[in-house]
C-alpha cells in the first residue's frame, strides 16, 4: 500500500484504528457497570401510585347549584374520598357550606368531616359544626343535614349558640321554607333562651 503523503497515512490509519478504540471503550462500559436493581429505582413513585389507587382521593372538590326555591349552596371540602361500596356517597374532610337564600340572608356553614350523598341529594356536616348566619346567629352542634335540591337544614341533635335575643339552648334546630315563601329557622325540643337586652 503506498501512500503519496503524511496526511494519507494518517487519514488510513486513523480508519482502522479509531473504530477499534471506540469498540473497546464500549465493551468497558457493559463489562465494568454495576447491574442495576429495578426494586430500588424510584422508590417513593411506586409508593404514591399505590396509595393513590387505593385510596382514589379527591383535593378541594366544590358543589355548586340552585335549589328549587331558589337559594344558591355551594359546598367545599379540603379532601373527599368515594365510598367503595356505595358509589353514590363520598366521604369528605374540613367542609364548608355556604347558602344565599333569595331573600340576600347568607348561612356559612364549617365542620370538621361529612359526607356528600348523591343517592338522596344530602351533605351531612358533622364534628364541631358551626353555623353562621348574617342575620346575627351562631350556631354550635355536632350534626347537621342540608339537603342539596331545596332549603332544608336540620340538626341530629341539640344546639346552642347566640342570636340577636341573647344566648339560647335547644334539642333541635330547623330551617326550611314556609307555606308562604317564607324562611324560617325553628328551634324546637326544649328550648332556653337567656335573653340579652
Amino acid at each position: 500500500m503506498a501512500f503519496d503523503n503524511s496526511y494519507s497515512r494518517f487519514v488510513a490509519w486513523a480508519k482502522i484504528v479509531l473504530p477499534l478504540v471506540a469498540l473497546g471503550l464500549l465493551s468497558t462500559l457493559f463489562l465494568f457497570s454495576k447491574p442495576i436493581d429495578p426494586s430500588l429505582s424510584l422508590p417513593y413513585a411506586k409508593v404514591d401510585v399505590e396509595q393513590s389507587a387505593r385510596e382514589q382521593q379527591i383535593k378541594e372538590p366544590t358543589y355548586s347549584g340552585i335549589t328549587s326555591d331558589g337559594a344558591a349552596i355551594k359546598v367545599v371540602a379540603e379532601t373527599a374520598r368515594p365510598d367503595v361500596d356505595n358509589t353514590g356517597l363520598m366521604s369528605a374532610k374540613v367542609l364548608t357550606a355556604e347558602l344565599v337564600l333569595p331573600s340576600g340572608r347568607i348561612m356559612d356553614i364549617q365542620s370538621k368531616r361529612g359526607t356528600i350523598d348523591n343517592n338522596t341529594n344530602q351533605v351531612t356536616l358533622e364534628g364541631n359544626v358551626q353555623l353562621d348566619t348574617s342575620d346575627g346567629y351562631q350556631i354550635l352542634t355536632q350534626s347537621l343535614t342540608s339537603a342539596l335540591g331545596k332549603t332544608h337544614i336540620t340538626t341530629a341533635g341539640t344546639v346552642q349558640g347566640t342570636g340577636p335575643l341573647g344566648f339560647l339552648q335547644a334539642g333541635q334546630m330547623e330551617l326550611s321554607q314556609s307555606n308562604d315563601a317564607q324562611y324560617l329557622l325553628v328551634f324546637k325540643k326544649g328550648v332556653k333562651l337567656i335573653y340579652t337586652p
